[in-house]
Formats: C-alpha cells, structure tokens, sequence
C-alpha cells in the first residue's frame, strides 16, 4: 500500500499528524490494521512491507540524531512516534525500533566518521542489529564469550555466536559487544560495528529463527563469526570501554522500551472500552456495571502513571542525564509492570475473547497481550533494572537527606511546554551520585499544590494524598539507608523496596506534570486517581482504600471533560 504521509524532516515531529496517518487498526485497509497484523502473525511472517512504509515516511531518520543527518532533536518525540506504532502492533515496533538500539552506542562513542556512514545506512533503510546476550549468559554480559583477538596489522579475529539477537538475520550491520582481554572484566570488552557486506563468506553465518510465543514475526535470531576477520575502523570507541559504552546505551534505551507498553496499554484499553460499550449482559450493556467501569477507571489511573513516568525519562535525557541510571532503571521497571496488570485487567473485561484468535478485532487482545509478556524482558528484565535501584540505594537515601536535587531540571522536564537543551550523551553516568532530584523535590511539590489548593474541596483532597505520598517517601528513603550494601545475592526485601520506590517515583512524577501543565478549571482529577492508584500499592496490606475517585474518572473520560495528558499524541 501507498502511504501519504509526508517524510519526517528536521524540525519537530507533528505526533498527532503522524498518528492519524497510520489510521485505525480497527479498518481494514490501513497500514497496520488488526486484520493484516493477525494473518502476519498467523503466518510467523516478519512485516517487512509495513516496515518499508514505515521507512517511507521517514521513520529511521528519528533514530538518528539531527547532528548526524538525523530527525532526532528530542527523546519524547521519539517515543510519542513510537507509542503509536506499539498501539497498532507491537511485533511492527519492535522490529523497526530495534535499528535505534543498534545504532546507540555509535551515537556515544563512536567517531564523526563512524556515525554518519551508520546514519546514510540507517536513514537509507538498513537495519541495525545490537548484538550483546549469548546462550547461557543472558544479561550477564560481564560473562559473554565472544572474543575478538586483535591481528599484528591492524584489526581483529573475531570467534564466537551471539543468540536471541532481534533482527540479527535482516540486518547487514552488527554492533557486538566483544570480549577483547581473555580475563574479561569490566575493562575487557570493546564494540565493534561489523558490516556483513564487508565480512568475507564462510566465516559468518546466521542462527536460525527462534520461535517465539509472542512477537512471532520477529526476527528473533542469532549470528555466529568463525575466526572472522574484521577491520580496525569496526571498534566503536576506545578499546576496553565497551561494556561502559552498553551501560550507559542502556539508559537511553530502557527509556524508549516504555513508548512499547504505552502502546501496548493505550490498544488494551481501547478493545477493552469498545468491547464493554458493545456487548450485553444481564440486560445491559456490560459497560454500565459498576465494576467495568471502575476497573476501565483505574486502568485510565495506571495509564495516566505510565504517562508521566515516560514523559519526565524522556526528558530528563536533556536535563537531567547525570541521573538517568536510576530514571531510566524506574521506566524500564515501572512502565513495562504497570501495562502487563492493565493488560491483565482488561482481559478479564473481554472474557473468552480475550484468548481467542479470530473474533473481536481478529484476535487482536490474545496477540496483545502476548506480545507485550517480552517489553518486560527487553535491555534487562525488571529483575535487572531493580537491582540497578538496589546498587542506587546509598546514594538515593544520602541525597533524600541532604536535598542537593537540581530543581530547575526537574521543572523543565516535567513542565512539557518548556523548551529542552540538546541531549547531552557525553554527561550520562552508571553512578546517580546525587540521587534522585525528583523525589528529593516531592515536598517541594506537595507544599505547591497546598498553596493552590485552598478551600477548594477537590484539590484539598488531592493535598492530602500529596501529603501522605511525601511522608511515605521519607519514610521509604530511611528505610533505604539501613538496607544493607548491595552484593550479588540481594535479599527479596531489597527489591520490595525497590518496588516501592518506582511507586514514589511515579507519584512524584504525575505531581510535577500536575503543577506544571494544568489548565486553569483542571480540578485534579486525573492527578487524585493517580496518587490513590501510587498509595494503594504503598500503604500497609489489608487496609482498605476507596476506588469511587476511579468511577470519577472514567465518568469523565466518557463525557469528555477529563483532560488528556499533554503527551498523550491521540492515546485516548
């Protein structure tokens, strides 16, 4: 099929244009729609042709920052484009998105020369695959074994496999992470960019097809080097700092990871409402029964949550990447979580339609929900990134204490109108060593809104949830300064701590976005459901808390008068 959307250029991307060009999925004939992802999937066929509408429009140029050629002047632009694509199929984003992960660590590390031949290929339509787990390691990587040895003349002999690689069949070019000292540690791997065209035949070969129960199309693989030579221009920053490089590439792409569960959640939520308007039961359509409508309520609550987490990671890649280890770790954690029980939740709405392959939007919710169980997985599973909070747990409680946070970057990221600097890759950091300037500032916040709410009956109920929120919180962080240090065998309290920090997080982030983006009649409904969705997972078990806020919500939602969050690009 022919598109007509117009190529993405430089200037910022019109999100809502480019989402009203791929259409509703729900008609046949668009470029996504539910019917031609479903037999696609049926068939385990890779999308290769939606994929070359998608490079049609202009899609790989926001991979590519705009000082390379690129589209990509902000990271929340290229998260709304890609929350649109998740929102029609996953299996679509996944295998288009994937060419950005590959082509991070060039953008980080890599020379002028480097980087602008990679964005030519990438902007011509080339896939970039990223080449870091290996059977038996899994995220691991201090324990891959794929060595490259370096040749007397220049360059290096590279032996080894890499194995549940996305796109690793497809794409012509490699970025691998090496293993360049026979010690490993955390100084013994490099990156190397390795060009398939380039690599002589018969030295590297490609792994056959996993399949998947998800994501069927996909283009899960693997690639193999058999003392394949490789050129010396192929290394991708110094020598030895390869691990750093991924570490510090990870940040950056956990955070684009949760622009897949928005979309998978926004489409939940859509087939869940459509369905519950249709169908009837008990004389009734099913949308009228107290409980669809409370659980449509809450699941808008937990959107709403993800929304705002996603929104300040986006930005704080411009104001605040000092940080990011830990803003980053709480998105890849929280977002991904939060849109498998919303997913959950809407299912149970469906019934036996939400197992079954060829009714209801031909299936559309069984392939949904399938797909989305390995965002969760993606660039370290949530085990992963809250193990990265546990490591943060010293300087998160130190920083609490002193309140050294950045508030300005915080205004500037949370408030969605203001203007963000240029992405300062070189200022990322694996330590966040003065904590988290956001829940640092959550007392800050609360005493705003405070001052706003007056007598106002609505927004004195929303303070008092704020209030409740920033005591939790300080709480919270003395409890993490006794936690003991962090080793490799963590204790399971470790990580109920961790969960409980996202939830602050994610409390903290929704009141910033509150305070700096509401109209002037905004009554705080959305930010109410929101902290009494946070606090429910933070107060003592067995205590009971009131849902009505949620009927609130979805009463207004259905009536139009409850306000979309700002970066929401058509998500309701």
């Amino acid at each position: 099929m022919t598109t007509t959307a117009p190529p993405i250029d430089t200037h910022r991307v019109d999100l809502g244009q480019f989402d009203r060009v791929l259409g509703d999925p729900g008609e046949d004939g668009t470029l996504m729609s539910f019917a031609r992802c479903a037999e696609l999937d049926r068939r385990e066929e890779f999308p290769a042709d939606i994929c070359r509408e998608l490079d049609l429009m202009g899609l790989p140029r926001l991979y590519v920052p705009a000082a390379f050629g690129g589209a990509l002047t902000r990271y929340d632009d290229l998260i709304g484009a890609l929350r649109s694509v998740a929102r029609r199929d996953l299996s679509v984003a996944i295998g288009h998105a994937k060419t950005f992960l590959g082509g991070i660590c060039v953008w980080l590390a890599g020379s002028e020369e480097q980087a602008r031949g990679l964005a030519a290929d990438i902007i011509a339509g080339a896939p970039v695959s990223w080449g870091l787990t290996e059977r038996g390691h899994g995220s691991d990587l201090l324990a891959g074994e794929m060595a490259a040895t370096p040749e007397p003349d220049g360059g290096y002999r590279v032996q080894g496999e890499k194995w549940l690689i996305n796109n690793a069949t497809r794409s012509p070019l490699l970025c691998l992470l090496v293993r360049t000292r026979p010690e490993g540690g955390p100084r013994g791997f490099s990156l190397l960019l390795a060009d398939k065209r380039d690599l002589p035949e018969g030295r590297w070969r490609t792994l056959p097809k996993v399949p998947t129960h998800g994501i069927r199309g996909a283009d899960i693989s693997g690639f193999a080097l058999d003392d394949c030579p490789v050129p010396a221009r192929a290394l991708v920053g110094e020598e030895g700092a390869g691990l750093e490089t991924v570490l510090k590439a990870l940040q950056i792409t956990r955070t684009i990871c949760a622009a897949l569960s928005l979309g998978a959640a926004d489409q939940a939520v859509r087939l869940a409402r459509d369905f519950a308007g249709q169908r009837e039961l008990y004389g009734r359509k099913l949308i009228e029964l107290p409980h669809v409508r409370r659980t449509l309520g809450e699941s808008y609550a937990a959107l709403y949550a993800c929304e705002t987490v996603t929104a300040f990671a986006a930005r704080a890649v411009h104001t605040l990447p000092e940080e990011m280890s830990v803003i980053s770790a709480v998105a890849k954690s929280y977002v991904p979580t939060r849109a498998d029980e919303l997913i959950t939740a809407c299912g149970e709405l469906l019934g036996a339609r939400a197992f079954l392959t060829e009714v209801h939007e031909h299936g559309a919710f069984q392939k949904l929900e399938r797909d989305h169980r390995v965002v969760g997985i993606f660039d370290g599973s949530t085990f992963v990134n809250q193990h990265a909070l546990i490591n943060h747990f010293p300087v998160l409680a130190r920083g609490h204490h002193e309140a050294t946070g950045n508030e300005d970057a915080v205004g500037r990221a949370a408030d969605l109108a203001a203007p963000l600097p240029e992405a300062r890759l070189d200022r990322l950091s694996l330590l966040a060593r003065g904590g988290s300037s956001l829940t640092q500032g959550l007392r800050v916040a609360t005493g705003e809104l405070r001052a706003l709410a007056g007598r106002t009956e609505g927004l004195c109920r929303v303070a008092e949830l704020a209030e409740e929120l920033n005591n939790r919180c300080d709480r919270l962080h003395g409890e993490l300064a006794l936690s003991p240090p962090a080793s490799q065998y963590v204790q399971p309290e470790a990580f109920a701590l961790a969960r409980r920090y996202e939830q602050c997080f994610a409390g903290a982030a929704a009141l910033r976005a509150w305070l700096l983006n509401r109209e002037p009649d905004d009554d705080g409904l959305w930010l109410e459901a929101v902290l009494t969705h946070v606090l429910r997972a933070l107060r003592p078990a067995g205590r009971p808390t009131s849902g009505e806020v949620f009927d609130r919500l979805f009463d207004a939602i259905e009536g139009g008068s409850a306000p979309a969050f700002p970066n929401a690009a058509g998500a309701r």
